[in-house]
Order: C-alpha cells, then structure tokens, then sequence
C-alpha cells in the first residue's frame, strides 16, 4: 500500500472507534446512569435542587455561586474554541495564498516529517475538520452558558409547598443537568479535536492517537464502583425489611402465650389497651 492511501484506511479506522465509544459511552448514560460519572453528576445535582429550593432565603447565595462558577467554566471555554477556530481559518487562508504565489511547499505540511498524503486537498481536510471541532465545541458551551444563565435565577424561586412543587423542582433540575451536559458535549468536542490535531502529522499518528484517547476517555467517564454500592446498598435495604418483617411476631400472639385469659394490643406510641374476656355467669 502506498503511503498516500493510508490517509483513506487509518483515519476512518481512527474515527469510527471515536464514534463508537461515544454511542456506547450514551447507552451507558441512558440504561446504567450509576456507572457513568455523567449520571452520578445528574443525580446528585437533582438532590442539590430539591435542596436549595426548600429554604432559598438561606441557601440562594451558594446556589448562585456555584452556577455562576459553572457559567465562568464554560465561557472560558467557549472563548478558546472561538479563538483556536480563528486561527485554524487563518492558517487556512495563509496556506492557500501561499501555495497559490509560489511554487514552494508550505512549511506547515512537513515534507520530511509527514508519512502519508501531503497534497493541498488532504491539507485543508485536515484544517477544516480541526475548524468544525472547534466551532462544535463554541457552540455546545454557549448553550451550556444559556441554561446554567436560565437555572440560577429559577433556583431562587421558593418551591411552592402543593402538588406542583416536585413538577417545579424537577424542572429547575432538568435545566441544570442541560447546561453540564451541553458541558460535557463541548469537552468531549476538544477531546476530539486532538487526534484531529495530530492527523497533520500523518495518518499513522492519528490512528495511535484515537485509541489512546478512547483509553483515557473510558476511566474519565466510566466509575463502576459507584453503581456496584448502590445496587449492594438497594440488596442489603431489602434484606433488612425482609428480616424485619419476619423476625418480629405479633403483640397478640405474645401476651396470648403468656397470659391465655387476656390479650392485650401494643403499638408503637400507642397506649396498650387490654381486652378482659367475658365471664359467663352461673345458672342456678
């Protein structure tokens, strides 16, 4: 095979395992959110709004700081997606200008270093894909900006104490595990852009890069320890009730034992009221 067409085999290779992951990573997320340190996040943050929303007045001012720390997290990122997508178009515009008024080969495509297609077409693939990441990952972070902007004035809101409140609450919760997740996206979408960075330098390192990088993405978004306690803590739970319920016996059958001319019922914080049994009286 030639050098050239190895552009056309290892970098599909490369993005196919991308994608892959990626669908196994959101089934994960949809059937075993407990294993996915996306749906722990999103659980806990459900329990965080409950929370709040019982007392505003005192816990407001924490809620509103935590999600204007989240809205700072991803404004900076919205800000070098923009800025790295800049340059990208940059280099684009440069690399053309310069192919065009000369005949000599631009520096950046690495006639030495560069093991696989070198022609100008392959190049700007390799510059407009780096482009689409970036402004994929400006995108998904300033949606992420507008729902975490939406749920730090909804938090405030005091729950009303009705049948709406829970319908409340889990809609302030919804709109704040929208925002991690949009988060979450425009992470994921700098992930992606390095293999992508690294297909400059050729196909070969590319492919190595996909794999590594599915590699690490798996122990950031996978904790199955987690989903192993809660389903072990549901187990004991239900051991628990089950030898509750069978190892106490009733009141009834205890004071009929002791005493069978007299029964008496026990509750708990009740006070026990004791039946006397008829006697029936002497016929003369």
């Amino acid at each position: 095979m030639k050098s050239e067409d190895l552009d056309f085999v290892l970098v599909p290779l490369g993005l196919v395992a991308l994608v892959m992951y990626h669908l196994w990573l959101l089934f994960q997320i949809r059937i075993l959110p407990g294993q996915t340190v996306i749906g722990i996040n999103a659980r806990n943050r459900v329990t965080w709004v409950e929370t709040i929303m019982e007392e505003p007045g005192k816990t407001g001012v924490l809620a509103v700081q935590t999600i204007r720390n989240n809205i700072m997290a991803s404004t900076m990122l919205a800000s070098t997606a923009i800025m790295l997508a800049s340059v990208i178009a940059v280099l684009m515009t440069s690399s053309n200008s310069s192919n065009s008024s000369s005949n000599n080969p631009h520096p950046i495509r690495g006639e030495n270093i560069i093991f696989g297609n070198k022609s100008d077409a392959v190049l700007s693939i390799k510059f407009f894909a780096i482009l689409i990441c970036f402004l994929l990952a400006f995108l998904l972070n300033v949606q992420s900006v507008r729902y975490y902007s939406h749920a730090s004035t909804l938090i405030t809101v005091p729950a009303m104490r009705s049948h709406r409140k829970l319908r409340y609450c889990d809609y302030v919760a919804r709109t704040l595990n929208k925002g991690s997740y949009f988060w979450s996206l425009g992470l994921h979408a700098f992930y992606i852009s390095i293999p992508l960075f690294i297909w400059i330098f050729g196909p070969i390192p590319m492919f190595l890069c996909s794999f590594v990088l599915v590699g690490l993405l798996y122990f950031l978004d996978i904790y199955s320890a987690h989903g192993a306690a809660d389903d072990e803590e549901i187990r004991e739970k239900k051991k628990e009730k089950v030898d509750g319920s069978s190892g106490h016996k009733s009141d009834i059958e205890l004071s009929l034992a002791s005493d069978p001319g007299q029964c008496s019922f026990a509750g708990s914080g009740r006070r026990s009221a004791r039946l006397v049994p008829s006697i029936p009286t002497e016929i003369n």
